[in-house]
């Protein structure tokens, strides 16, 4: 099992890179960055994070798709997966409806537009020509002219049943939102399940932390045990500095 840590938007970008260096020392195995409106921006960050370390993982949870076109979407995430291969580990989902709306870009059928997204995406990125008339997805003789040599897998982020269906169905792995016991967590994984997940499949699950570094260790422990190979610490919003508890993830 690996451990991971948040970098919470609510903190400036120039902290970044010293949060990143600070993170890699110490071990941990992850780094997680939001694309939360309308906060950083999740390619400029994951970038500015894997050229100031060598070893650590990235992951972006998550892209919004209604903000980006799967073209765009598939040349960021390539264009970092050859500059770091096997370091980066990006993730789509829906986006929050209601900042969705503020920019003009709520979908009508988010799980429709998710799943014409991450057919597209994974698509591009290995190495295929996509054409596509989907109801949010058009795409005419698309290719990338630098796909990935190494293809990062894209996960999807969920919540829903349907959306937990859809990443096993879709994607290379799932990335859960915290704020789950441990038995939601087993009947979440066992939703995706559902959707026949292929091999190599990621299960990764955001981890609110605890008052203390030995609860947070009990609770990492046991959403770990319930199907989890990776747990993300996020360090309470009141207090977003992941440093203290870098010592925790790191293990």
């Amino acid at each position: 099992m690996e451990i991971g840590i948040v970098f919470r938007p609510g903190l400036p970008p120039e902290q970044l890179p010293a949060v990143a260096r600070d993170a890699e020392a110490a071990g941990v195995d992850q780094l997680w960055l939001w694309e939360d409106c309308f906060l950083h921006g999740g390619t400029a960050t994951a970038a500015v994070a894997l050229a100031r370390t060598e070893r650590i993982r990235v992951g972006v949870g998550l892209y919004p798709v209604p903000l980006r076109n799967p073209a765009v979407i598939a040349m960021e995430i390539a264009t970092l997966a050859r500059l770091f291969p096997e370091r980066f580990l990006p993730t789509l989902g829906h986006g929050v409806l209601e900042w969705m709306g503020q920019v003009g870009n709520r979908a009508a059928s988010p799980m429709t537009m998710l799943a014409e997204h991450t057919t597209a995406v994974r698509d591009l990125l290995a190495g295929r020509e996509v054409s596509t008339s989907g109801r949010y997805v058009h795409l005419d003789r698309v290719a990338l002219d630098h796909p990935p040599a190494q293809v990062p897998p894209v996960l999807i982020g969920a919540r829903g049943p349907k959306t937990l269906r859809l990443a096993g169905e879709l994607a290379d792995g799932v990335l859960l939102d915290s704020g789950r016991t441990p038995a939601e967590v087993r009947s979440s994984l066992a939703e995706t399940e559902r959707g026949g997940p292929g091999p190599g499949f990621r299960r990764i699950a955001y981890l609110d932390t605890h008052d203390t570094p030995e609860r947070t260790l009990d609770a990492v422990r046991e959403h770990a045990a319930a199907g989890l190979d990776t747990v993300v610490l996020v360090p309470p919003a009141d207090d977003p500095d992941p440093r203290p508890w870098l010592p925790v993830a790191g293990g």
